[in-house]
């Protein structure tokens, strides 16, 4: 138990970010059936903005140098704001003037728009290529123990915050105007036009939405891991990708529950002697669930009328 509960709960913690930024593939494929491949990178730039915002506010990147809770919360939501811009850019220069072309354009668009990001904050004008130091929190507290277990505080707000988001992002689909107006144009862009829906804003608020959701992951991984560089986007948006596929694509509580299960199984083989399988064990689950359930755990598969 010493060795199965502290890995459980790191599980659970990395299990939280790739539920955070799974949220956001599944809002922007349940409305244009497209994966978003730059959506990783996206997360990789909100931890880099509220990088510099926090040297903007003051941080002086020093060992002993933290910030307080106020300037943290000030630097998430200034890293929320830019993620959002940016994911607006993105949709409304890069996919739309593709909505009518054949899919594999905007596949392609999406992959180049990743290597955009992943290059462009590797020049050192920018970021540069080696990782650097995340502010940590000066608290009073840094964590708390129960049952002789220490929690971190960062951990302990990952998992708040996914459960948050979810919750949040649920009562906006079921229970909103704006909700309404997503589920429409998921399920059909023509009807939706025809009942006066704006599908093309429709479309720009998923992605400001999941952006939004990319960014609140970035800065959390900054605070858990006190450390980001310009590529850290590829793994956690490949593994967030094959959350939200093993959960459901489309399905936000299926995007929750995959990023869950893939933070707890990576934890799990990480800690044990198999831990160089972890990878492997990530793309051979997601073989499994395609072969096994296509839909994903909490998805379906609907027939289509031809």
């Amino acid at each position: 138990m010493n060795w199965f509960i502290p890995q459980t709960i790191n599980g659970l913690t990395l299990g939280g970010v790739y539920a955070l930024i799974a949220l956001g593939y599944s809002l922007v494929y349940g409305v244009l059936r497209l994966i978003n491949f730059a959506h990783g990178d996206v997360y990789m730039v909100g931890a880099v903005v509220a990088f510099w915002t926090a040297r903007w506010f003051g941080w002086t990147q020093t060992a002993d140098d933290r910030v307080g809770p106020l300037l943290m919360v000030g630097v998430l939501v200034m890293s929320v704001a830019a993620c959002m811009a940016l994911g607006y850019s993105i949709e409304r220069f890069a996919y739309r003037p593709l909505r009518k072309a054949p899919r594999l354009n905007s596949l392609i668009t999406a992959i180049g728009v990743s290597f955009l990001l992943e290059n462009v904050f590797q020049l050192k004008a920018v970021f540069g290529a080696s990782p650097r130091g995340f502010p940590e929190t000066r608290l009073p507290w840094s964590s708390i123990n129960v049952g002789g277990i220490d929690i971190r505080f960062e951990q302990i707000l990952i998992l708040a915050g996914t459960f948050f988001f979810l919750v949040v992002c649920r009562y906006i689909i079921l229970h909103t105007r704006l909700g309404l107006a997503i589920r429409a144009t998921s399920f059909n862009h023509n009807n939706a036009r025809l009942m006066g829906i704006n599908v093309d804003q429709i479309t720009s608020m998923t992605f400001v939405f999941g952006s939004g959701l990319a960014a609140v992951a970035g800065v959390f991984v900054g605070m858990y891991q006190h450390q980001i560089d310009p590529l850290m986007g590829v793994n956690a948006g490949l593994k967030a990708f094959i959350a939200a596929v093993v959960g459901g694509i489309g399905n936000l509580s299926g995007a929750v529950l995959g990023g869950l299960i893939m933070g707890l199984s990576e934890t799990y083989i990480a800690g044990s002697s198999y831990s160089d399988y972890r990878d492997a064990f990530a793309f051979g689950l997601l073989i499994l669930i395609l072969l096994v359930r296509p839909g994903g755990i909490l998805g379906s598969v609907t027939a289509e009328k031809v």
